[in-house]
């Protein structure tokens, strides 16, 4: 996991601690710059009028909370420009991607800060100013990065005159408009060059130096230099990537006949234009008719009688009317009324889906767009996009509602489980509780849904962390509800965390329901996403390397809809060029399927005791969130935090794990506080093992004794057992501890001493 802090002082020990590891990257990789300077770091963050910029230090920190990329910002608040002075990885990191992604984390900083562009230098490109060749190569690279962001060379000053005549390589001064400024005009650009060559190198450039450069800007008589290395928008300079053959765009042709024009009702054909408005800049994609699909398919995935309902309700329903459900069968769900306007109830979720003359016909076209989308990706389409209404995500096995009536995503999903393990990641603002809902006791579909937490989010009773799954469903299902006031960083990690789990399950596709629903000011959610955030979205999932399907679910602030479904696709594209594939998993059952034992805690292994635990089956919420917090706490604190881990992982699955530690205050007192194997895996000596090497840890930590605690009720029995037949004997029983009639009982083992 890689988070991004904003540093602005040395006054915390972690503040100092990310500084200093930030020196040190900086010395490593920038061995030409003064010592002096380097040093000066935290006076910079602390005095901004001794050093006439404010300093916003961003940096990257991995889950152990060292430093792995930096950047410095300086602001000018005069001026109102931003300058990126350094950004840096560590020597040998971790790669492709956090440069990226650090330098978006800067453009969101400089648009804090309220600057109206933001100025960087690079090395030049001319071989007149760059003449060793291995230099030039380097700084093209660099050249080419930035130009991915729009970023481009002020062209027509001396601002790249070189101090001495004898001097190489003086670097061009770059613009980034952060996706809405304009360049500044002669004036605005003679005061910025004045203030950077002043402020920042006033101890290199002379009075005379500093006038002829900015002398030389004149009215009309500078630009930005075109592209050079990455094709362009038409717009901002944001850049487009072109995939051999296109991303095959299948638009539901049916999608008008949809139109409630009822009051406050915001899924409206609105949407759809304003996307197609913007997708046709991009020359990304080609338009794919949808093909018609048998019944079947969406028979296999829906009960039924849900289908037979919207049909003939629709049909029913007198032109230019809806009926909209308002009684619920909470006291007999067995005797379903026969009208069918009361029925409406017994099929929806909630009180603001209609059903009128053309709602099932609009949404049987949309399962046929959404199947004609997979069958594209199955036949070898990097990537496919089933831009429908109305939406899906909500639709589950038996019942509709939150505008959707059937599940698009889900239906795809399970049509492409024919050809391999499918993987479903819902982007929504609200929970994809259809899909759970549907795969729920499956193994051979991973839902994810990341989404705004139930306790204040639609559809409210589902999309909870505990909810992971049941039978041979536990642990495929994996909830990431947030909480309603987010950092697009704080998105970004969650993300990571939902495709390492991905990775992990290692599919052979990948659908993504995708809701534009998470943009900031949408009517329906309360997150900040920008066009910039839904770029880089969009680029980590395409740098999966997996074949992807994105359906369209929510999306309803219509003013930036359609930009953000660029920047979205943008980013897709950008990441299906330059994929950062992950090695491929065997599934269970072959002969790759191995024990792996480690006693490092990841980041990722939070959520995956989280699954673990919760899908025993044999433990409350409280006790899943207490398994879920001492991971976390090792994660944050390492050994100091005083719990230990023993994990086992097939084919990269966690499949048992055991947590213990020192009991404070004692001498040579230790606790097992948590053993547990997963659910598939129990009942097979794997328990045992894990145990062992769980006794050995402790013995070697300095362990002369061990304690466990468990529950005195029947529902233990197994595991009193477990405990007898491996040398612990009961020490203590305290009746009604827990609850009435619920006693703890403390085992206890004497350990021999470490050979």
């Amino acid at each position: 996991m890689i988070r991004f802090r904003r540093i602005t002082s040395a006054s915390t020990p972690a503040n100092r601690a990310a500084i200093e590891e930030s020196q040190a990257i900086i010395r490593a990789q920038f061995p030409g710059l003064s010592p002096d300077d380097i040093d000066q770091l935290p006076a910079r963050l602390h005095d901004p009028l001794r050093f006439r910029f404010l300093s916003v230090l961003i940096v990257a920190e991995d889950g152990q909370e060292h430093v792995r990329a930096c950047a410095l910002i300086l602001f000018a608040p005069d001026d109102h420009y931003a300058l990126l002075d350094i950004i840096s990885a560590e020597p040998g990191g971790p790669g492709r991607g956090l440069g990226g992604a650090l330098y978006e984390r800067v453009r969101d900083e400089a648009e804090a800060l309220g600057a109206v562009g933001l100025f960087c230098e690079c090395l030049p490109d001319d071989p007149a100013l760059s003449p060793d060749e291995t230099v030039r190569k380097q700084n093209i690279k660099r050249l080419r990065f930035y130009e991915r962001f729009g970023v481009r060379p002020i062209m027509g000053t001396k601002y790249e005159t070189p101090l001495s005549p004898d001097d190489t390589d003086p670097p061009y001064l770059m613009f980034d408009g952060l996706g809405k400024h304009s360049p500044p005009d002669a004036g605005a650009l003679r005061r910025v060059v004045r203030s950077i060559l002043e402020r920042k190198y006033g101890g290199l450039c002379s009075p005379e130096y500093v006038e002829n450069v900015v002398g030389s800007i004149r009215k009309d008589g500078f630009s930005l230099r075109e592209p050079k290395y990455i094709l362009e928008a038409a717009d901002q300079g944001l850049p487009i990537r072109r995939l051999a053959g296109g991303i095959p765009l299948v638009v539901n042709d049916r999608h008008l006949d949809h139109h409630v024009h009822d009051r406050g009702y915001v899924e409206t054909p609105v949407r759809i234009r304003s996307i197609l408005a913007e997708l046709d800049k991009t020359e990304l994609f080609e338009t794919t008719a949808p093909k018609h699909f048998p019944d079947r398919f969406i028979r296999e995935v829906h009960d039924s009688k849900l289908v037979d309902y919207i049909e003939r309700a629709c049909r029913s329903v007198p032109e230019n009317k809806s009926i909209y459900p308002y009684v619920f069968p909470i006291r007999n769900q067995s005797r379903p009324p026969k009208e069918a306007a009361v029925r409406a109830g017994y099929y929806c979720i909630d009180t603001f889906t209609p059903l009128n003359e053309n709602a099932y016909l609009a949404a049987r076209r949309c399962v046929d767009c959404a199947l004609t989308a997979a069958e594209a990706v199955r036949n070898g389409a990097h990537a496919a996009y089933a831009l429908v209404r109305p939406p899906g995500h909500h639709a589950e096995r038996d019942v509709f509602g939150g505008f959707c009536y059937f599940n698009n995503a889900a239906i795809a999903a399970n049509y492409l489980t024919r050809y391999g393990r499918v993987a479903l990641l819902d982007i929504d603002y609200h929970h994809g509780n259809g899909a759970q809902n549907i795969f729920y006791e499956r193994a051979d579909v991973l839902t994810v849904s990341i989404h705004g937490h139930p306790r204040f989010a639609y559809p409210y009773f589902t999309g909870f962390r505990e909810e992971s799954g049941l039978g041979e469903g536990a642990g495929y299902n994996l909830n990431l509800p947030l909480p309603e006031t987010i950092t697009p960083a704080q998105y970004r990690d969650t993300l990571q965390t939902a495709l390492r789990r991905i990775t992990r399950f290692a599919p052979d596709f990948l659908i993504v329901a995708v809701g534009f629903d998470t943009a900031n000011g949408d009517p329906t959610g309360t997150w900040p996403h920008k066009a910039g955030d839904f770029e880089t979205i969009g680029r980590m999932l395409g740098e999966t390397a997996l074949p992807i399907l994105v359906v369209q679910e929510g999306g309803y602030k219509i003013r930036t809809l359609g930009t953000n479904a660029r920047r979205f696709f943008t980013g897709l594209a950008e990441g299906l060029d330059n994929p950062k594939p992950a090695p491929r998993v065997a599934p269970r059952g072959t002969s790759s399927d191995i024990l792996t034992w480690r006693d490092q805690v990841r980041s990722d292994d939070i959520e995956a005791v989280r699954s673990l635990v919760s899908g025993t089956g044999n433990f409350s919420t409280d006790e899943i969130d207490i398994a879920a917090e001492l991971v976390r706490e090792r994660v944050k604190h390492g050994r100091a935090s005083g719990y230990e881990f023993v994990l086992v992982s097939s084919n990269d699955r966690l499949v048992g794990y055991a947590c213990f530690g020192p009991i404070p205050g004692t001498e040579d007192r230790f606790d097992l506080y948590w053993i547990a194997v997963r659910a598939d895996q129990q009942n097979q000596g794997l328990g045992k093992k894990i145990l062992d090497r769980a006794e050995s840890a402790m013995r070697r930590l300095g362990a002369g004794r061990i304690y466990i605690d468990t529950s005195s009720t029947a529902k233990y029995a197994a595991t009193h057992k477990f405990y007898r037949r491996n040398g612990y004997r009961v020490a203590a029983k305290l009746p009604d501890f827990y609850r009435a009639n619920d006693g703890k009982i403390i085992f206890a083992k004497t350990m021999p001493p470490e050979n």
